[in-house]
């Protein structure tokens, strides 16, 4: 049985007790005892754990794991040691001295803590986030929701020129004519809530989105593909029809709801993340299906009124459609068609939507096709 000199604090007091201290391997026992303590103490080497700070000078310090029945772990008494044989015996038999003590069930108790933070971040971001957009939508001024979207669409110009260079306004005046042309055929039986500021990007992107305050970007790409006017026209309704109905002014206050709840987890304040999600937001059009399919009537009902047909719509939904099944997954869905219900359906939609339809022209004449084609020329 070895012994050695050693120093015990109780963790109760300041005192500090002299012990002397006995190893007996064969009961697995460390044993000390003083003049100031009361009885004998008996810690068990496989209770043993070294501190984390050691004081040095050839001494080891070691306290006792003891689980209480409050969870926590006792570790307050101290046993100094710095016979240099007994502290290396000690580092040989005692089995745990470099353990990190947990309390029995903390993994399960982890476990339940992160799936309530899940679940309280998910009713953040699908239920309250979306009640509270809708709710600051009704109440924004209007004049404030333009100012916002007019700093949306700015994101948005800086978000999609990467690779393309400085992403220019088409503002050709002859095209530029026939774009208004086209927008006056289209909401002039209309009840409009806001003033229209369409705007055509120099971008090859097949893509057309609202931000909030009635601000409509059309891609070049789109005016480049689509088979005839009356194609951009059903989706300039479709456009309009999610002004009207708020998505975007929606959509942006949820997103950047989402993005703050987000970095709040994560640790990004920078507004970095802010600025991605909301760029994004708008290219991707990424809507509920529900407000797409309202945004769908509402274009219908815009054709109806200003005696478009239809059938452009549904080629336009015809060429997507042709698209996507050259595609190999849903990942490359043309960032028009991401999170809208399937284009096969809209295509069917609008195509019967024509059959029911009387006379109609062509919204713009060839010549003016030809130009508003020219747009960024």
């Amino acid at each position: 049985m070895q012994e050695a000199a050693g120093s015990y604090f109780d963790g109760l007091s300041a005192a500090k007790h002299k012990v002397v201290v006995r190893l007996d391997e064969a009961t697995g026992y460390l044993t000390f005892e003083g003049e100031s303590l009361k009885a004998v103490q008996h810690w068990r080497l496989e209770d043993l754990r070294l501190l984390a700070d050691q004081p040095g000078g050839g001494w080891l310090t070691f306290t006792r794991y003891t689980e209480h029945e409050d969870e926590t772990l006792s570790h307050e008494a101290r046993l100094s040691v710095r016979d240099g044989a007994m502290n290396a015996r000690l580092r040989e038999i005692a089995p745990r001295l470099k353990k990190r003590d947990v309390h029995r069930g903390t993994g399960m108790r982890v476990v339940k803590t992160l799936a309530a933070a899940i679940a309280a971040v998910c009713l953040m971001l699908f239920v309250i986030l979306p009640a509270m957009a809708d709710t600051l939508a009704r109440m924004m001024p209007r004049e404030r929701e333009v100012q916002f979207g007019r700093a949306v669409i700015a994101q948005v110009k800086w978000f999609v020129r990467r690779g393309h260079g400085d992403v220019a306004v088409c503002e050709a005046p002859d095209g530029l004519a026939a774009l208004k042309q086209m927008e006056v055929r289209l909401t002039a039986e209309m009840n409009m809530e806001y003033e229209l500021d369409i705007q055509v990007f120099d971008h090859p992107m097949v893509n057309a989105f609202a931000a909030p305050g009635g601000q409509i970007v059309i891609m070049r790409g789109l005016l480049d593909d689509a088979t005839s006017a009356d194609a951009v026209a059903g989706v300039l309704a479709h456009e309009i029809g999610h002004v009207e109905n708020r998505d975007a002014t929606r959509g942006a206050l949820r997103a950047a709801g989402s993005a703050g709840l987000i970095s709040m987890v994560f640790g990004d304040f920078s507004g970095g993340a802010l600025a991605v999600v909301l760029a994004e937001q708008m290219l991707e059009t990424s809507y509920t299906r529900e407000a797409e399919a309202k945004a769908d009537d509402y274009a219908l009902e815009a054709l109806k009124k200003a005696e478009v047909s239809g059938e452009g719509l549904a080629t336009f939904f015809d060429y997507v459609l042709g698209l996507e099944s050259e595609l190999p997954g849903a990942l490359e869905t043309p960032a028009y068609l991401r999170s809208h219900p399937p284009s096969l359906e809209r295509a069917n939609k609008a195509r019967s939507f024509a059959g029911t339809q009387g006379a109609t022209t062509s919204v713009l004449s060839d010549a003016d096709w030809s130009a508003l084609q020219s747009i960024c020329d």
